[in-house]
């Protein structure tokens, strides 16, 4: 007895751990009222619901028994159940209880799941626009017509059950016989079952007549559109009227069941019931495939018209690129004189900052020449962002923090792991348009402690995207705060963040909750002793705000003398009326996309979605702010009824937070995914999908995966300045040419913020894609030579970073970093800049400035005849006949390629490039055995 009765003690402090745990959290970050609001909407859920189904199901447990016919007139079906009956007697009360509280407890529990779409209902905010077909608010779609579905869903699963409940105990005692003569149910069962049946056939009266609106958010296939929602000529003309029908003679049907409580007779709602099957079968399937196979297959373009521009309008506008711009443009500008090079040459200086740093690509730099020490890390993938340098200009800036790396702590154990190292120090940012002489990174923040152009600032980070561990600070256990010449530098931490252990109670529910015993008698732990958990930005902001989907890429900006992580933040709903969805996870995938930057969605399948909220996570004391980003967004509205005073107004963002806003990544790649098809507003050429486009995979890696978008400061043909912006670029359908251009205002400063411009390339005239550009550069055989050249000095690998795109004069630039690793390094530092403009030869040369001048004719093109990386030996160029008749092959491939290409003669294309690849494979065999490094 005393072991049960700890056993059950232990289970429910266990319980209250969780519990007490989450709501101190909740409290030491100031958003409480998401933790009550959240819990009191899940018990009333819970209570309510159980309660209903509880009670629904004993009722008619009870009326059943009650009903039941005297024993006198049992059969001998019945007289062989006497043994179960009389096991029963003694226990039916508590046997009724146990069977109620049961199901109650699970209607209960699934009830309180759909506590986000309560809310929504209770709060939802009008959006303002009306669905083309019913003329409902598009609130009444993604609010409140989801939680009748689940009242619906709930209504059937009540009915179903206490149908079920029902029919059995009137077998139990009698009043349902199946092998007896005479009448197999009693007048008393039969009343009852029919009343519980025409309750389920009026649920499903009611389901019919819902249908009707769920046809304007359902999903179907349309050849010339994935995820393709709303009604379509068949929905309208054949479904819609069908529901309706169905509707009417459900209902009748329904009557007639309730009708048995006076006629006594199953048979007219057995006709009826079969009726309404049959017409099911006949007028909600036979009848719609007989409309769309000899109505819309004939004649689809013309049928489907209407419906196809209502999907255009209700998509652009669900995903907020109904205002993207499509202008066509050259693209295969080429210049006719002097002059018009120099002008070019001119205009590419103006038209964009070049970002050779590619944050992809440098990390590792960041890591050997400023982790310092092994217990430091920076993230795989660094951040761009904007700062000003000294003469007050904005500079693109590639930063990152160096946050705590758990694994390379010296020596491993309990204190050292949660006490002694608890954060990391510093930010270390780079120019993203410049390069040291050796090919590293510009730092202009750098060292430990940091110092540079960021001026003075709160460095240590204790929340950061890699710091997933607890820590306990502020005790008696000081903290290494960093070390340099002169040894380690102690620190206790003077934040408020975390929640105190003073408390035995609270350190007793902790070491439960964490499954650590040494926090519950730990000497390390005393007063003023704080626990830090929940560290990573993406993973505080959705705590603080369950209803957002988080964007996959927080990145760290220095203001007003401290670090914050910026948080981008959607509001998404799934049931825009006619709006085509797409799936979270998909369509912001890329070659970057890994855990750490994977975006944390609520709903993966969505069909509207904004940039409502932007948040901030201060990097020391883990503060948590959610401003109001979209005003008008009604999603939000309705989240900042349910939550009220959890998002400040967007008047609250300081103009110093404001500068460092941008457009996020996770929208735009969504809404390019979109745009592929969506660029198209004619109804006719959207159904042919003559025009769609695709994403390109990244030509600068190997995983098949799509090109990631860009940051880069540059300005489009109708802008008179330089903009910071993000752009990508697509290619036709199953074609490698360039097919459109796309850039959006990323600077939140700017009044054209979110402004989306699409650039249009002629389909007759082809200009070459991300994948071509590449594929000219590896085949040209100077560039070929000179790369194999420069792998040779000690084994070196190559590594090309983002290839940029850039509309210039009628024209695109194309411009690519070439990074050398070394075989004694383990980080790339930049060596070469590959250029191309139009059908210009591509060139490679020491530096952008060079390559400019080379592509555009102001100079000639370097020998490649330079030092090695480091300072080593030279190599002389491999000089034999056969290397010489190999090149002189390789360039009458890539000619012959060339003029395939232009005249869209793809066959021989490839063929020219499989003797290309052959005649440069033939170059680096001569080379390797005629040149080698030091002779």
């Amino acid at each position: 007895m005393t072991l049960g009765v700890l056993a059950v003690l232990a289970m429910l402090f266990v319980m209250f751990a969780g519990f007490w745990t989450d709501w101190l959290w909740y409290r030491s970050v100031k958003y409480s009222s998401v933790f009550t609001t959240t819990l009191w909407t899940k018990i009333g859920l819970f209570l309510s619901f159980g309660v209903v189904m509880a009670v629904a199901v004993g009722v008619n447990i009870w009326l059943a028994h009650r009903l039941r016919p005297p024993l006198s007139a049992m059969s001998m079906e019945q007289q062989s159940l006497d043994r179960y009956r009389m096991s029963i007697a003694p226990f039916k009360r508590w046997a009724l209880i146990a069977i109620t509280a049961v199901i109650g407890l699970i209607a209960g529990a699934s009830a309180s799941g759909e506590w986000r779409t309560w809310l929504q209902w209770v709060n939802g905010v009008p959006f303002g626009t009306k669905d083309p077909q019913f003329g409902m608010d598009v609130a009444f779609y993604a609010f409140d017509l989801p939680w009748y579905r689940f009242l619906l869903s709930f209504g059937f699963a009540c009915a179903v059950l206490c149908l079920v409940a029902a029919a059995l105990t009137h077998y139990l005692y009698g009043g349902l016989r199946l092998t007896s003569p005479g009448s197999r149910a009693t007048a008393a069962a039969t009343g009852h079952l029919s009343v519980l049946l025409g309750i389920f056939v009026s649920l499903k009266a009611i389901a019919y007549w819902l249908d009707r609106y769920g046809l304007a958010v359902k999903s179907s296939g349309l050849k010339s559109a994935d995820n393709w929602t709303g009604l379509r000529y068949v929905d309208a003309n054949a479904y819609l009227p069908a529901k309706t029908i169905l509707f009417f003679i459900a209902a009748i049907c329904a009557v007639l069941f309730f009708a048995t409580l006076w006629r006594r007779t199953w048979q007219l709602p057995v006709i009826g019931f079969g009726l309404m099957v049959l017409s099911a079968l006949l007028i909600g399937g036979l009848y719609p495939a007989i409309v769309q196979k000899f109505q819309v297959q004939p004649n689809e373009q013309a049928k489907e018209a209407p419906y196809i521009k209502q999907n255009i309008k209700a998509t652009r506008d669900a995903y907020d690129i109904q205002d993207s711009e499509v202008t066509p443009y050259k693209g295969d500008y080429q210049p006719t004189g002097k002059a018009d090079s120099q002008r070019l040459r001119d205009n590419a200086d103006s038209t964009a900052s070049m970002r050779l740093l590619d944050p992809n690509v440098v990390s590792p730099a960041f890591q050997q020449q400023q982790q310092v020490r092994g217990y430091y890390q920076f993230p795989s993938t660094l951040d761009v962002d904007r700062y000003k340098d000294k003469d007050g200009a904005e500079q693109d800036t590639v930063i990152g923090l160096r946050e705590l790396n758990i694994a390379g702590i010296p020596e491993r154990n309990w204190i050292n792991d949660h006490f002694k190292y608890t954060h990391g120090y510093g930010a270390v940012a780079a120019k993203g348009t410049e390069a040291t002489d050796g090919g590293g990174p510009k730092y202009t923040e750098s060292d430990l402690p940091a110092k540079g152009q960021l001026g003075t600032y709160q460095q240590r980070v204790y929340y950061g995207e890699k710091t997933s561990q607890y820590s306990i600070v502020g005790g008696p256990q000081k903290e290494l705060d960093y070390s340099d010449d002169s040894g380690e530098k102690s620190y206790s931490y003077q934040g408020k963040s975390g929640v105190n252990l003073a408390n035995p109670v609270n350190r007793a529910a902790y070491a439960v909750a964490f499954g650590e015993p040494q926090i519950l008698y730990s000497g390390a732990i005393g007063d003023g002793s704080r626990i830090l958990y929940n560290r990573t930005p993406k993973e505080r902001v959705e705590s603080v705000a369950p209803w957002l989907t988080i964007d996959g890429d927080a990145y760290p900006a220095v203001i007003d003398g401290r670090i914050k992580w910026i948080v981008d933040a959607y509001t998404t709903s799934n049931g825009y009326p006619y709006a085509s969805r797409t799936t979270l996870g998909d369509s912001t995938a890329d070659s970057l996309t890994d855990g750490q930057r994977a975006v944390v969605a609520q709903q993966n399948q969505v069909n509207y979605i904004r940039n409502s909220v932007k948040a901030t996570v201060d990097a020391y004391d883990g503060s948590v702010k959610l401003y109001q980003w979209d005003e008008k967004d009604p999603v939000l509205k309705t989240w900042m009824k349910a939550f009220p005073d959890t998002v400040e107004k967007k008047s609250a963002i300081s103009p110093a937070l404001k500068e460092h806003l941008r457009y996020p990544q996770d929208l735009f790649k969504v809404q390019r995914q979109l745009l592929t098809t969506y660029h198209v507003t004619d109804p006719g050429t959207f159904y042919t999908g003559s025009e769609r486009w695709q994403i390109p995979n990244d030509p600068t890696t190997k995983s098949g995966n799509a090109v990631p978008p860009y940051y880069l400061s540059m300005k489009m043909p109708d802008q008179k300045n330089r903009a910071f912006s993000l752009t990508t670029t697509f290619t036709p359908n199953k074609r490698d040419n360039l097919g459109a251009f796309m850039a959006v205002d990323a600077n939140a400063t700017s009044g054209d913020y979110g402004r989306i411009r699409l650039l249009k390339l002629p389909s007759e005239t082809p200009v070459p894609g991300p994948q071509l550009v590449q594929s000219k550069f590896n085949s040209d055989p100077v560039i070929a030579n000179e790369l194999n050249i420069l792998k040779k000095f000690g084994d070196s690998e190559i590594e090309y970073g983002n290839l940029l795109t850039v509309p210039l004069d009628g024209g695109l630039l194309y411009v690519e970093p070439v990074y050398l690793r070394g075989a004694n390094t383990n980080y790339p530092l930049l060596k070469k800049v590959l250029v191309s403009y139009g059908d210009n030869k591509p060139v490679l040369e020491d530096s952008l400035k060079d390559a400019l001048d080379v592509v555009f004719g102001k100079k000639a093109p370097s020998t490649g005849t330079e030092q090695p990386p480091g300072g080593g030996d030279t190599a002389e160029p491999p000089s034999d006949q056969t290397v010489q008749e190999a090149l002189a092959d390789a360039q009458k491939a890539y000619e012959e390629g060339e003029k395939a290409r232009a005249g869209g003669d793809w066959a021989g294309y490839g063929e020219a490039q499989k003797k290309l690849k052959a005649a440069l494979d033939r170059a680096a065999k001569s080379s390797e055995k005629g040149g080698k490094p030091g002779s």
